[in-house]
């Protein structure tokens, strides 16, 4: 779990009250996490994988602390996951190369632009997925979720196009969390 979607989850939940999470919950969450790590860092190493459990088992302690396990994920969307990481991951690679095109060219042409996206998420859940899925894409970093709104950051106008044209929402929002 990434700190600001802890933030933002924190802010909207009323701290004082407790969820009761099922040993399933918690042990489904891991396994998720787990697996997630694992495939994105691709590294094996007994120090490295130790590491990753620890990262889990924070992420899990902070999760229960935000009230994450108040929300019901539907098993579909566990489900549809690796096509949204299939996704993400040729945009990172797509953006990684823009990014290192521009850092690289002589002239630096850059064109830096806030973005105000107007989402149609209506959990908190869905919009920090939303929100960590735009800033994963190097060369753009959200800055503040309000409400139904996010502000973006973006590199460059290419960025902000494509980002305005909606694809990275539609993408998230067939993970239908509720």
């Amino acid at each position: 779990m990434i700190p600001c979607a802890s933030i933002i989850l924190a802010e909207n939940r009323d701290m004082t009250t407790k969820h009761h999470t099922t040993p399933l919950q918690i042990l489904g969450t891991f396994f998720v996490l787990m697996i997630s790590w694992l495939v994105w860092s691709g590294l094996y190493k007994p120090l490295l994988i130790a590491l990753g459990v620890f990262s889990c088992l924070l992420s899990l302690w902070l999760a229960q602390r935000t009230g994450f396990f108040g929300h019901a994920i539907p098993f579909r969307s566990l489900l549809r996951l690796p096509a949204l990481w299939y996704w993400l991951l040729k945009e990172v690679v797509k953006s990684s190369i823009d990014v290192a095109r521009i850092v690289l060219s002589p002239s630096l042409p850059i064109s830096p632009e806030l973005v105000e996206l107007t989402t149609t998420e209506k959990t908190d859940a869905g919009k920090v997925i939303l929100g960590n899925s735009i800033t994963l894409s190097p060369g753009t970093v959200t800055i503040d979720v309000d409400e139904d709104r996010l502000l973006v950051h973006c590199l460059t106008t290419e960025s902000a196009d494509a980002l305005r044209s909606g694809e990275v929402e539609r993408r998230t929002a067939r993970l239908e969390i509720t």
